[in-house]
């Protein structure tokens, strides 16, 4: 690997940082979910050369990839690492494989509990070292100039794609199993857990500034679902990694908890103890705000599908939105990621406006 000491550049623009901890901030930051991806023609161009998933193991090209959008758009004020949420299920043994036009698949996926016990949880984290060398590797290309996210999908999530063997609009096969089978349900998640931990650990110790937990299944659970399945293994995550960290006397990062479709569980999320929420475009700031209060950072949430308005448009909708959050504790994103057919000037002028606004 080019780079393994963690002798990193000096950070010149933490404005994401300070709003995730609630300090003031000159601009509102943005950065955008996807930003390395399908949409950029230069992601395209390494695509056409390299395997999906052979781009997130190889530091090097998930680095390039990383960076793309920062070359392209001045207005960024942060990087995430370019990698998947489904490399945790490859690191317990599964096969995923990414299929043209269709998302990832996995050939075998579980369909009995008694499969749990033949996950490979011992060692999970060390098959998961390309992530920490891309990370490494980025903060040193990247040269300060703006924040390194890491990210991880959370337990429920990444159940659900290793019982249904891909996306699924209607997950009922994992629904079958919150029936069915209660208790390996919570055996299943709690090894997630324990993993997510250790891994999100593992990228801070390689240079990741923030992190961000997508639960992005959470509109398959009702309310009271989210409290029983979701919520008590979001907070051991957040309470997990700051344990180590502390014990590891490795310096706090903010974290972000993102679940999208969650608008029914806001004041759970805010006990949680993220320094951030993340919120889909389907949730009204204003309505938000009065219910987590002033002591917790709001990400959002533009609909991915204005991007395809016109710059005019899209400008005049950002501003709004920032208005609306305000400059206090507020990260300016979407409300999902972006989709692979946005023009490439609409990001300019989503960045730009944020910017702009306040």
């Amino acid at each position: 690997m080019e780079y393994t000491n963690k002798d990193f550049p000096v950070l010149k623009n933490d404005r994401l940082l300070k709003a995730a901890f609630g300090k003031e901030v000159d601009k509102v930051p943005v950065w955008v979910m996807r930003q390395a991806g399908r949409y950029l023609p230069e992601f395209q161009e390494v695509r056409s050369k390299h395997d999906f998933f052979t781009v997130c193991r190889t530091p090097t090209l998930a680095c390039e990839v990383t960076l793309q959008p920062l070359r392209r758009y001045g207005h960024l004020d942060a990087s995430i690492i370019f990698s998947d949420i489904l490399v945790i299920p490859q690191a317990l043994g599964m096969t995923v494989e990414m299929h043209p036009g269709v998302g990832p698949v996995f050939p075998n996926p579980m369909t009995d509990p008694s499969e749990i016990d033949l996950l490979k949880e011992e060692g999970a984290v060390s098959r998961l070292a390309y992530v920490g060398d891309a990370i490494t590797l980025t903060r040193h290309k990247i040269e300060g100039k703006v924040p390194l996210i890491g990210f991880t999908g959370a337990p429920f999530t990444l159940m659900g794609y290793m019982i249904e063997g891909g996306g699924s609009k209607t997950m009922s096969k994992t629904k079958e199993w919150l029936e069915k089978y209660p208790k390996d349900v919570h055996k299943l998640l709690s090894l997630l857990t324990r993993v997510i931990i250790d891994y999100l650990v593992m990228q801070v110790e390689s240079g990741a500034q923030l992190l961000q937990v997508f639960e992005s299944s959470a509109d398959h659970l009702t309310r009271e679902q989210f409290i029983e399945i979701s919520a008590p293994y979001l907070k051991d995550i957040r309470s997990g990694v700051k344990k180590q960290l502390d014990d590891k006397k490795i310096d706090q990062v903010p974290m972000t908890v993102f679940a999208k479709g969650g608008g029914h569980s806001l004041d759970i999320q805010a006990q949680l103890g993220y320094e951030t929420i993340g919120l889909d475009w389907t949730i009204n700031p204003v309505e938000a705000r009065k219910i987590i209060g002033d002591n917790v950072t709001l990400q959002g949430n533009l609909d991915p599908q204005d991007l395809y308005k016109s710059p005019e448009e899209i400008k005049r909708l950002t501003i709004e939105m920032v208005q609306k959050f305000g400059k206090h504790r507020y990260i300016a994103n979407l409300g999902h990621g972006i989709t692979p057919q946005t023009p490439l000037e609409s990001m300019t002028a989503f960045t730009e406006a944020v910017h702009e606004a306040l």
